[in-house]
């Protein structure tokens, strides 16, 4: 077999998802994560936090069935998913009200909330820093206010000195905190 490079093999996963109707290879990753620690129930309330293009929001409308609801927050402008269950704003992350807006879509707190969000890179590695550090701290605002008493969290971190610095912070606030690494 020959050997493929690290972009072919990602695009071999592109072509997989697009084959099987999601929206991104992401999918995948969220679909192998809630295989190993079930975070998405059937009925369930989830915030997509980021959700453009809509992979997780796919996954999750799909795992809490009609009787859940998801709702997705993004800056970008997201083509309509057919789930009735599924709810997407436009907004910024940081902009005044949209924990309330949120809520309101929800119909009260979620049971858990991804995020795969993440800044525009530059490709200067001090700037995409302090971006993603920027926009971890406007989810960890977030997280409180929209979050369920014993209700479960799921970032992507970027791997940095800052993204541990966000996993004590986070630990501290839960139960349980673990740094995942999928496949």
């Amino acid at each position: 077999m020959p050997l493929l490079s690290r972009y072919e093999r990602k695009d071999s996963f592109h072509r997989r998802a697009k084959r099987e109707g999601f929206r991104s290879r992401a999918a995948y990753k969220l679909q192998e994560i809630d295989e190993r620690y079930r975070l998405l129930r059937r009925g369930a309330h989830v915030v997509d936090l980021g959700c453009w293009p809509g992979g997780w929001l796919q996954v999750a409308a799909a795992a809490v069935g009609p009787g859940g609801r998801v709702v997705g927050v993004d800056l970008a402008a997201l083509d309509p998913l057919p789930d009735p269950q599924v709810v997407v704003i436009e907004a910024d992350l940081a902009e005044p009200g949209v924990a309330e807006r949120i809520l309101e879509a929800l119909g009260g707190p979620t049971d858990v909330v991804l995020c795969d969000a993440a800044p525009k890179l530059t490709g200067i590695r001090d700037r995409d820093r302090a971006q993603e550090e920027e926009l971890l701290l406007v989810v960890e605002g977030l997280v409180p206010q929209l979050l369920r008493l014993r209700g479960d969290l799921l970032v992507k971190v970027l791997e940095s000195p800052e993204a541990r610095a966000v996993e004590r912070r986070l630990g501290a606030r839960f139960e349980r905190a673990k740094a995942l690494r999928p496949a």
